[in-house]
């Protein structure tokens, strides 16, 4: 049985500094870390809060009327994290996804939508513009981020029972409101690719044993044929709040064995280098994929570790560097900006330097720790720095 452990120290808080290396790094639009993977993708934090209290992120007996959450000078405005965005496209990043926290909490941002849409690479392409949210304040926000120019959304969406989902996200909030977002997100043409397909319109399940596992074929039912991709993701050891211990893993291959009893699939390739989801599609009569039926991935950090792929870095919202979901420090760029009032040159090269450096494989090497999965640092917790 697990303990949830309140963290008596804010990760938060904890920073190294980004510091300028001694011979200065260019950005060339290819930066690998010291294992080779290659810089490609930006997840931005935008807000430390939530309306959701759900129990595998911000559970509410920590993220409570009296949580401090970080004060709004210290935030990263909007020019700051365009500038910073822009950086790192100098360096090779390619897709940009908006996180949280809740993202949609944070006012007027459109406005940030818009100016991250007019950075191209260096190559002249767009970036691929995204964004994560619980889906609460979607149905009102959908046409204009998608005016703005945000390409893609992915909704977390926990289960389709009432109880269930109004239990996980423990608020009470409704699921039909979270499935009027996801209507109103597909109506605005988010996601909608150029076959008319709504490939980038995708819905993510965390699953829990003992809690929403009953919830895995009605989610497949409900989106099969529907245009939009059901992910099913393991539940994770982020952060030091959520009690999380293996007994609660129900693992993917197991998610994939309770839909093939219903639905037949196969095993389709990678949409890209360092995808996060293996991708399943469902079959037709003659046993092959069938594209009008869609597909099903599932996200197994915790029993197939994808690390080796990895090339994803995460900026919190108040300007921290993590090379990693499981992180236990990040590097301070605001200070760059602010303090030293450093150059773009300067910053690339600090982040190239940061990068170069990066080793970070925590979920293969999970295996090998304590039994309770826990390192000597409390890893920063999920809602802080976006999944």
């Amino acid at each position: 049985m697990s303990e949830r452990v309140i963290p008596l120290v804010d990760q938060r808080l904890l920073a190294l500094p980004a510091t300028l290396p001694a011979h200065p790094i260019r950005a060339t639009g290819v930066l690998g870390d010291s294992l080779g993977r290659p810089l490609h993708d930006l997840r931005i934090s935008v807000t430390d809060r939530c309306n959701f209290r759900c129990n595998y992120c911000m559970p509410k007996e920590v993220f409570n009327k009296d949580y401090a959450y970080l004060p709004h000078g210290d935030l990263l405005n909007f020019e700051e994290i365009t500038r910073l965005a822009k950086v790192f496209v100098s360096h090779g990043v390619r897709k940009i996804r908006l996180t949280g926290g809740e993202p949609l909490l944070r006012k007027n941002l459109e406005i940030l939508v818009e100016q991250l849409a007019n950075i191209q690479t260096p190559d002249g392409t767009p970036l691929d513009l995204t964004l994560t949210t619980n889906g609460s304040l979607l149905a009102r926000k959908a046409q204009s981020l998608q005016s703005a120019g945000l390409n893609r959304v992915t909704v977390s969406l926990d289960g389709l029972d009432d109880a269930v989902f109004r239990e996980m996200n423990d608020v009470d909030f409704p699921v039909a409101d979270v499935l009027d977002g996801i209507a109103a997100a597909k109506e605005a043409g988010l996601g909608l690719d150029a076959n008319g397909l709504f490939s980038g319109l995708k819905v993510n399940m965390v699953v829990k044993r003992r809690t929403n596992v009953d919830q895995i074929l009605p989610m497949a039912r409900h989106f099969r044929g529907s245009g939009i991709t059901l992910r099913f993701i393991e539940y994770m050891d982020v952060g030091a709040t959520n009690g999380w211990c293996m007994d609660d893993v129900l693992p993917s291959a197991q998610v994939i064995q309770r839909i093939q009893q219903e639905f037949p699939l196969v095993a389709l390739e990678a949409s890209s280098l360092g995808e996060t989801a293996q991708r399943w599609g469902y079959a037709n009569a003659a046993g092959l994929f069938d594209p009008a039926l869609g597909e099903v991935g599932v996200i197994s950090s915790v029993t197939q570790a994808f690390c080796q792929d990895c090339n994803r870095a995460r900026l919190s919202t108040e300007g921290k560097l993590y090379l990693c979901l499981f992180a236990t420090k990040g590097y301070d760029l605001r200070s760059l900006m602010r303090g030293a009032q450093a150059s773009d040159a300067d910053i690339a090269s600090a982040i190239g330097h940061i990068w170069q450096g990066r080793d970070d494989r925590y979920s293969e090497l999970r295996a090998s720790m304590p039994a309770d999965g826990a390192p000597s640092a409390r890893r920063v917790e999920m809602s802080y720095i976006g999944g």
